[in-house]
């Protein structure tokens, strides 16, 4: 009897120890996967540029610094909307005039139908003046999608941010 009581015993021992190790692999593993980290506001944009997190407080900011605003209209999932977001990054003059305006990027539409003049696409850029006006005038190269920009456009997109800033001096 003693035996059979001594036996058991090892025998939970030995399972003691072997659900230890499979313990101690699980945490190891646990440890070596890297945590999603939290998405900017800039989502991809420009990480070191400063962005609004709703349209209602860019129109504040765009009307109490006198800056204008700039929106870009995007889908996480849509191609062009990630071939113009890394062109955009990446373009250092771009991201370097962006510091002068209130920025925002938007991933849903708003109720504002003014933000879409012509239509709700993707990727699509507007320029808001410091008077909350929508700059329909600063438009992209074509026709049925006004304010439409390709990778290709950057250099357009970039004189259209350069001409709201000059609008803005000349208008105010």
């Amino acid at each position: 009897m003693e035996k059979s009581y001594v036996s058991m015993f090892l025998l939970l021992i030995v399972i003691s120890c072997a659900l230890a190790k499979d313990a101690g692999k699980k945490d190891t593993k646990d440890t070596t996967v890297k945590p999603k980290l939290p998405q900017t506001l800039s989502r991809g944009w420009g990480d070191q540029l400063i962005w609004t997190q709703t349209y209602e407080e860019a129109l504040f900011r765009a009307k109490h610094s006198q800056k204008p605003l700039m929106i870009i209209h995007h889908l996480e999932d849509c191609p062009h909307s990630q071939a113009l977001k890394k062109v955009f990054a990446e373009h250092k003059d771009i991201q370097k005039l962006a510091e002068k305006f209130i920025l925002l990027n938007l991933v849903y539409e708003t109720t504002d139908k003014n933000l879409a003049p012509d239509g709700q696409y993707v990727p699509r850029v507007l320029f808001i003046d410091p008077s909350l006006t929508v700059r329909a005038d600063i438009t992209g190269r074509y026709s049925n999608r006004l304010y439409a920009y390709e990778p290709s456009d950057i250099s357009l997109l970039y004189s259209n941010m350069q001409k709201a800033l000059k609008l803005l001096k000349t208008e105010l």
